[in-house]
């Protein structure tokens, strides 16, 4: 997980049992972080949902760089950010890390934060994703060409072929935290 700001953990030992919040949070496929309020929310899911569901992007640099400082995940995949004593759910709308690649094969999350790549992988529509030091994500569509370069270069970057359905249980991340609050809620009221 990513370190935390001191305030953030100060903040989570002084109010230990704030109510976790789902749905509110959302992660693009080009790593742009989308604020759903409660109109965003209704018009349907994050990942596919109807015109208005994805809600408002973040523009403010200072609250993109403080999400992305305390942004993490539980031992069931699920990513949050971590907003003090609160952990806000967020709903991918692909992979919880979105990979830039610059052409001499540098990579870096959506965050910044640098990673060495582990391995790359290809699924039926011809996404690009990779397994990294920092976890697994989905290549921006804009660095697929850098990518290929280094392919045609050979080494390590290899694809594998993958279905992009098997992907969420073999990489252990969950696109849709609050469907699955949602359904776990269901389960308990039967």
């Amino acid at each position: 997980m990513v370190r935390m700001d001191d305030m953030v953990l100060k903040a989570m030992a002084k109010w230990p049992n704030v109510p976790h919040c789902y749905g509110w949070l959302g992660l693009d496929a080009r790593g742009n972080w989308w604020l759903r309020d409660a109109a965003a929310q209704a018009a349907g899911a994050f990942a596919g949902g109807a015109a208005g569901a994805k809600g408002s992007r973040l523009e403010h640099a200072g609250l993109i760089d403080f999400i992305g400082r305390n942004y993490g995940h539980d031992d069931a995949g699920q990513w949050f950010f971590q907003n003090g004593p609160q952990r806000v759910y967020v709903e991918l709308e692909a992979t919880p890390w979105i990979w830039r690649v610059a052409e001499g094969g540098a990579v870096h999350a959506h965050t910044g934060a640098p990673a060495r790549v582990q391995q790359v992988l290809t699924d039926e529509a011809g996404r690009v994703y990779l397994h990294t030091s920092g976890g697994f994500g989905l290549v921006h569509t804009q660095d697929v060409p850098a990518v290929a370069d280094l392919v045609e270069r050979g080494g390590a970057w290899e694809p594998q072929a993958m279905r992009a359905a098997d992907l969420p249980a073999r990489f252990s991340y969950v696109t849709s935290p609050q469907a699955r609050h949602a359904a776990r809620l269901a389960d308990t009221s039967k």
